[in-house]
């Protein structure tokens, strides 16, 4: 398993995740409208981006596994984000990738915190951060300005400081 820059080959299989129901029903994202040209696009846009950082996670032989993510980073933190395949679940690569982004953040980029939000409902993800210790926050609607008020509320909140 590695963390590596988004690559044009890897459009295909991110627009397999993006229209599979199970992976992406409880996202805050509509992927299933996206089209392949979406994925081209955003790994373009994501080659010189300041303000987000996307990685392929890739198993030993290359192939895109899934997609994640430092975004928002800004005033000394960022926002986690993560999405694999159905084939790569449950097989480690999503504690990996975790593990090696939030790494990134901490100690490479010298964020004081890395922080992210899941809906309830998606209790495939609450169960996997909760059983990989990640701690629970409540989060102050001021320091959030990428969300509503109410979306603040409607989600569960975590957090890795350094």
């Amino acid at each position: 398993m590695k963390l590596r820059k988004l690559e044009m080959k890897d459009a295909t299989l991110m627009l397999e995740w993006m229209h599979d129901k199970s992976v992406v029903e409880n996202m805050h994202t509509n992927f299933g409208s996206f089209t392949i040209e979406n994925c081209e696009n955003f790994i373009a846009d994501s080659q010189d981006d300041k303000e987000n950082l996307h990685l392929a996670i890739t198993d030993d032989s290359d192939e895109y596994m899934g997609t994640v993510s430092l975004k928002r980073i800004r005033n000394n933190k960022a926002e986690f984000a993560i999405t694999i395949r159905k084939k790569a679940m449950g097989k480690g690569f999503s504690k990996f990738a975790m593990a090696e982004i939030i790494r990134i953040g901490l100690e490479e980029l010298k964020l004081s915190s890395v922080y992210w939000c899941v809906s309830a409902e998606n209790k495939r993800a609450v169960r996997f951060y909760d059983k990989n210790n990640y701690k629970r926050i409540t989060i102050d609607p001021k320091e959030i300005d990428d969300y509503t008020e109410e979306q603040i509320n409607s989600y569960l909140w975590y957090e890795v400081r350094k």
